[in-house]
């Protein structure tokens, strides 16, 4: 049997590359005769360029820049000099994987480090910005981007305003750009279709779990329907608010008004790139999985897209999982994990021997017989 074992990420427990080695494991030691490939996969989440990159075998770079709070962080990104592309996961630097939950705070939060890795990759010669936008700790419409690379947010008397300075958004009166204009462009991967603004916008969907309260976000709202009149102001633009919009708190929206961007579903470019179509055709049978298969995932997540390019071709498709939501998603068969116990310190340990004994005690599904 050839098995092609195509895992997302099992978030914030076992990253796709870690969780595809696991499951090979397993496999193999049921089924010495089985035939395995891996190619983990990527949506436009957490590690998206990461996992692209080192599929792809791109040269990585290794620069110092500061976190969501300013703090100093060793960050990386990862060249394609032929193509003056640089390929960056906005959570390399700005992530929301490196702060406490008491950190966490919209109204302080920048993603200005970023913006520094990006400022790094120009001296590579880089024209080109393909960003993950998954896994960021801001709100902050990629204006910390734009202060690293040279636009100056100022008060009302003229004055710069410090990034990482509490309310920034609510001090802005006069945006000012650099002398010299750029000839950078961006792709934007994304694995939410999102709008920044509406009930189902970033502020009040994914706010809350980046330190906004409930009862701040009218005034967040408020604050950034005047940041983005200022940006009209300045552009003398308007530009819609779209889908895809509200992932990574509206870095794409803000970039916008400056560059070229193209936003991108995570999911499809990713299997593009990876030309994923021509692995499908080698297999008998594709396993893929996600910590837990729910109603977003049919919304752009990885093992739905690769399911829909699996159904037609007509290939075994199994799902790895927790929970009970891939009930009537498409899936041949469901293998499910147990629930973590998230307080519990050895709890990333527990995930991985869950994921391995799961593949052992569903053997025969990887049986030739």
């Amino acid at each position: 049997m050839k098995i092609l074992i195509a895992p997302n990420a099992f978030k914030g427990t076992i990253e796709a590359d870690e969780a595809a080695e696991i499951i090979q494991q397993a496999i193999l030691k049921t089924n010495q005769n089985a035939r395995t490939e891996m190619l983990p996969i990527a949506d436009g989440g957490d590690g998206t360029c990461y996992l692209l990159a080192k599929t792809l075998g791109l040269e990585r770079i290794e620069c110092w820049a500061l976190d969501a709070l300013g703090r100093p962080i060793s960050g990386f990104y990862f060249l394609d000099r032929e193509n003056k592309t640089v390929y960056l996961d906005v959570s390399t630097a700005s992530g929301i994987k490196h702060l406490h939950n008491f950190e966490k705070s919209p109204f302080i939060s920048s993603s200005y480090g970023t913006g520094e890795l990006i400022v790094d990759a120009l001296k590579q010669g880089v024209q080109h910005v393909v960003l993950g936008l998954g896994g960021s700790a801001t709100i902050d419409l990629g204006l910390g981007i734009l202060a690293a690379l040279g636009f100056k947010f100022l008060d009302e008397k003229g004055r710069n305003i410090p990034i990482f300075s509490g309310n920034f958004f609510s001090k802005i009166r006069y945006i000012q750009r650099p002398i010299t204009k750029s000839t950078l462009s961006f792709t934007c991967l994304c694995d939410v279709r999102n709008t920044f603004f509406g009930e189902k916008g970033a502020i009040p969907v994914f706010g809350p779990q980046k330190g906004l309260q409930k009862s701040e976000i009218t005034e967040f709202e408020q604050s950034s329907k005047k940041v983005l009149e200022l940006l009209c102001e300045k552009t003398g633009s308007v530009i819609q608010d779209q889908e895809g919009f509200g992932a990574a708190g509206g870095i794409a929206y803000g970039l916008s008004f400056f560059f070229p961007v193209e936003m991108k579903m995570g999911a499809k470019w990713f299997f593009e790139q990876v030309n994923l179509t021509e692995k499908l055709n080698w297999a008998d049978c594709i396993l893929t999985g996600e910590g837990q298969f729910d109603e977003q995932s049919a919304g752009g997540k990885g093992s739905y897209e690769l399911l829909q390019l699996s159904k037609a071709l007509n290939k075994k498709t199994i799902l790895i999982t927790s929970g009970n939501g891939a009930e009537g998603a498409g899936f041949e068969e469901v293998i499910r994990l147990p629930d973590l116990d998230f307080t519990q310190e050895r709890y990333m340990i527990q995930a991985k021997e869950n994921l391995e004994k799961a593949i052992l005690e569903y053997a025969h599904l990887f049986s030739d017989v």
